[in-house]
């Protein structure tokens, strides 16, 4: 459990996100500056709310695989961790039953982070198939749907699976509710459409990207980071994303409410993964290893790759030449100054294996 982790709560994040952002085509070095820190001030400023109201043990925020939401005024709340496939709904309210069913059905038929950022207002939109529809099925083994049908599962989950915790000597009711068992498949399923067409508009595998993509966020629409990357493939609007602005002639950078929103993030990700091909590691000869360098790249950024072979940049592409994909692996996975893109390498390229 992230007990002990300050965390940001989705719902605030939006909100933050759209405010703290500046017009993309204004936006420099300074405001980049005052933008990150108004932002952090901020999130520090709520996790201080979140922790007087649950205690030091209990701030909850999302993370690259965590969704969390609170309503209620804070007293009522969602966590989602697309690793375990469970779902925790959580309330200190007096009237539990009625705060639970109420956020149980909330999150069975909440939509996905590009709806929600268009109206903030329409809770639930009965015309579009729910985010969680067949990751979680009711007490009978069907999926959710419709309204009715989460009403359902919603009271008999609190009539039948209510547990309640001390917390600080407070009383937590909660209920918990499992994903299904291949839910990360179901997630996948659901952007395969978008990894198609990204793939074919930048001559891309599907492959690469659905693997990129579920070590980043484990195909969670909702990711943020404490590094501010954002989204299914974790793009930075101050890195990746000004840099693919640039790179089309545009001024500034992309908001994060634009990151959020899967179509664009799938699309400025899978353009980041060419750019870094096309300009950054141009040279490369070898198919397979350019793949090894254009993933450890998408983590570390394409200068790192290059410094592991050599200091001087031309050199090191002739290094890469002179060996072996399986040489350019061990060298990437063994010698590169950062064990973290040591690590997203391997796992990226067990994922592909699979």
């Amino acid at each position: 459990m992230m007990n002990k982790t300050k965390i940001i709560v989705l719902s605030l994040i939006t909100f933050i996100l759209a405010a703290c952002s500046t017009s993309s085509n204004r936006q420099g070095p300074v405001d980049y500056t005052k933008d990150t820190n108004a932002f952090n001030i901020l999130i520090s400023q709520f996790a201080d709310n979140i922790q007087d109201i649950w205690g030091r043990q209990e701030v909850l925020i999302p993370g690259p695989k965590d969704y969390v939401h609170y309503s209620d005024n804070l007293q009522t709340r969602v966590h989602i961790n697309f690793v375990s496939g469970r779902i925790t709904i959580e309330t200190l309210s007096h009237d539990p039953l009625t705060e639970l069913t109420s956020a149980i059905v909330s999150t069975l038929l909440m939509s996905e982070p590009d709806d929600m950022l268009k109206d903030d207002s329409k809770t639930i939109d009965p015309s579009k198939e729910p985010f969680l529809y067949n990751q979680v099925v009711d007490e009978t083994g069907q999926p959710i749907r419709w309204e009715w049908r989460a009403n359902h599962f919603a009271s008999y989950l609190v009539n039948n699976q209510l547990k309640s915790r001390l917390a600080d000597d407070k009383q937590i009711s909660f209920v918990t509710i499992n994903l299904v068992a291949n839910h990360v498949d179901q997630r996948a399923h659901k952007f395969l459409p978008l990894v198609k067409n990204t793939a074919n508009r930048y001559d891309l595998d599907e492959s690469l990207i659905l693997a990129i993509m579920q070590v980043e966020s484990n195909y969670n629409p909702f990711a943020v980071s404490r590094s501010d990357a954002i989204g299914l493939m974790q793009v930075q609007q101050h890195t990746a994303g000004r840099d693919l602005y640039q790179n089309w002639g545009m001024k500034g950078e992309p908001t994060r409410s634009y990151l959020l929103d899967p179509k664009n993030n799938v699309n400025m990700g899978g353009a980041y993964l060419a750019l870094i091909r096309d300009r950054y590691l141009v040279g490369i000869k070898n198919p397979l290893s350019m793949k090894y360098a254009m993933i450890t790249a998408y983590n570390g950024g394409a200068g790192s790759v290059l410094t592991t072979f050599s200091a001087d940049r031309k050199k090191a592409v002739d290094v890469i030449n002179s060996m072996t994909p399986e040489q350019v692996f061990k060298t990437l996975t063994s010698k590169h100054a950062s064990q973290e893109s040591r690590n997203y390498l391997i796992k990226v390229t067990n994922l592909l294996r699979k």
